[in-house]
């Protein structure tokens, strides 16, 4: 195959625009953190929302997710949110070594 026809320049521009997308986002993320109306539980939901939809671009597209087997992507989802789940178990520990145990008073 000559090197003006490799099929894969046609996906260069869906690269581009996924990654002036993020860059986007980024800004947006920027400005929503400037222009705070003071609120920090709205700000806070604000920014986890663009940061959802950021990490979700970029782990489809620059993972090559979109392209792959469906059971992968399922799988990636699942095991993810095992792996946030798992972690939030630790919390109890850490208000137990903040506050003491609270039978041993």
């Amino acid at each position: 195959m000559k090197p003006a026809e490799i099929p894969h320049r046609k996906t260069t521009g869906r690269y581009f625009v996924t990654y002036l997308c993020i860059l986007i986002i980024a800004l947006l993320q920027f400005v929503v953190a400037l222009t705070s109306s003071g609120n920090e539980r709205e700000l806070l939901a604000r920014l986890l929302i663009l940061a959802f939809i950021e990490a979700v671009l970029a782990v489809l597209f620059f993972m090559h997710l979109w392209t792959d087997n469906r059971g992968l992507l399922w799988f990636v989802v699942i095991f993810t949110g095992f792996v946030l789940l798992a972690m939030q178990y630790g919390w109890t520990d850490s208000f137990r070594i903040l506050n003491g145990v609270p039978w041993a008073r």
